[in-house]
């Protein structure tokens, strides 16, 4: 239940359209609707401007797919992230509109388009071609919570002339989410080149002693550049969300 469905209802009970009982039963699964192994949080669009994701992980198809049809019910976007292909090719015989991004393992049913807003665009940024399936987790995430995005992918600092070769797109993001692994170099390298702020993901992508992303973990955390934000290892969601907050800022003042 987002905001603007919200006030489509308020608006029909003001022009007599709609009962007030009718928009109590509209209403009736807010903030939350309890499927007893789920609450979904229908509220949540409404309270962080963007629509609760599902963990594809650990849970079952049937799971996935009674979430699914209540969200969209609800008229709600459904992202499920962590959905492997093999459960993705079940679910989509439950959920026929499941469009599946295989590269980031996302499972997608959207009822509504997202519509871009913010100060700018969210660029995101991998050190190599290995780290594409976190930041695409990353870059799909950031354009259902209604960013523009842009992508820049294979510029790490084993060869620094390409990052060169793209600072006028860096420094025109309005945020840079820099996915890196091995031993996590590039975020310290975006950061001392552009104003903007920085959130650096680690990816498990590395040989023995990257320890399944934890040298890039400790690397980003220990940034000779200062104000890199760093999210979990191989956590592209959280960095979309953490994207999006920043890339609106001050927007709802705005408003008022």
């Amino acid at each position: 239940m987002t905001e603007n469905k919200i006030r489509e209802i308020l608006g029909l009970v003001h022009q007599r359209r709609m009962s007030p009982d009718q928009a109590v039963d509209r209403l009736r699964n807010l903030p939350f609707e309890d499927l007893g192994f789920a609450r979904i949080d229908n509220h949540r669009s409404l309270r962080r401007g963007v629509p609760e994701v599902v963990f594809g992980e650990g849970k079952t198809v049937d799971q996935i797919a009674t979430i699914g049809r209540h969200m969209a019910s609800a008229e709600v976007n459904l992202i499920v992230t962590r959905l492997a292909a093999d459960k993705a090719r079940a679910l989509r015989r439950k959920l026929t509109r499941l469009d599946y991004r295989a590269d980031a393992q996302i499972g997608l049913v959207i009822v509504k388009e997202p519509e871009p807003r913010g100060h700018g665009t969210v660029t995101v940024v991998t050190a190599g071609t290995s780290d594409i399936p976190v930041a695409e987790e990353a870059a799909i995430c950031a354009e259902l919570f209604e960013n523009r995005v842009e992508r820049i992918y294979d510029v790490g600092v084993a060869g620094l002339h390409r990052v060169a070769a793209k600072l006028d797109e860096l420094r025109s993001a309005s945020v840079l989410i820099v996915v890196a692994g091995m031993e996590g170099a590039l975020p310290s390298v975006v950061a001392g080149l552009v104003d903007k702020p920085v959130i650096a993901v680690p990816t498990s992508v590395g040989y023995g002693a990257s320890f399944g992303g934890i040298t890039a973990l400790l690397g980003m955390l220990n940034s000779c550049a200062g104000g890199v934000t760093v999210v979990n290892i191989d956590n592209g969601f959280g960095a979309a969300l953490a994207a999006t907050m920043i890339n609106r800022v001050g927007l709802a003042d705005r408003k008022k």
